[in-house]
């Protein structure tokens, strides 16, 4: 009798809507994250502005591959797309976090970018999403035993502002 009623709880709340109203008329909700009436996303690469070279390609990549993992959306050629994602890298910077007290050399270093993003509707040519000053961070060890090298904090910066940026695109609720 005991595994009937609760198995009765678990198939009613199965068929319970996913939803909670709050007073101020604002619900969580089980629909789509991204809106739904956009189909394809053209990705050029995105404009350097910075001294970091190979930043504005990185980034452009692990954006690309970011909305075809994460969002619906496909990437297509600008010409066939619905919308298009275009940034602008403005800022690479590297600081160091901690020194050696012994050697006097970095241990740690943070790398910093700053860009400039917009997602824009091709039919009406509006801004969906916008943002500017848009940073993002890594940390990479940069003295001996690890010696990790620059290009590790880049990687680990393109990735984290790919998965910001993207989860900019979600609709506001």
């Amino acid at each position: 009798m005991k595994r009937v009623v609760v198995w009765l709880a678990v198939v009613a709340a199965g068929f319970m809507p996913i939803s909670c109203a709050t007073e101020g008329g604002s619900a969580y909700t089980s629909g789509a994250l991204y809106p739904s009436m956009y189909k394809t996303v053209a990705v050029p690469i995105f404009v350097n502005e910075s001294q970091d070279r190979g930043m504005s390609f990185q980034l452009t990549e692990a954006t690309i591959k970011e909305i075809e993992s994460a969002t619906p959306y496909k990437v297509a050629p600008e010409s066939r797309a619905d919308t298009v994602l275009r940034a602008t890298v403005k800022q690479v910077s590297l600081s160091m976090l901690s020194q050696s007290l012994t050697t006097g050399l970095t241990e740690e270093m943070a790398i910093k970018v700053t860009l400039d993003f917009e997602w824009l509707d091709m039919r009406t040519g509006k801004p969906i999403v916008a943002r500017k000053g848009f940073q993002g961070s890594s940390v990479f060890v940069a003295s001996l035993p690890n010696n990790q090298p620059i290009d590790l904090g880049r990687f680990a910066v393109s990735q984290q502002l790919a998965r910001d940026i993207v989860a900019n695109l979600q609709a506001d609720w």
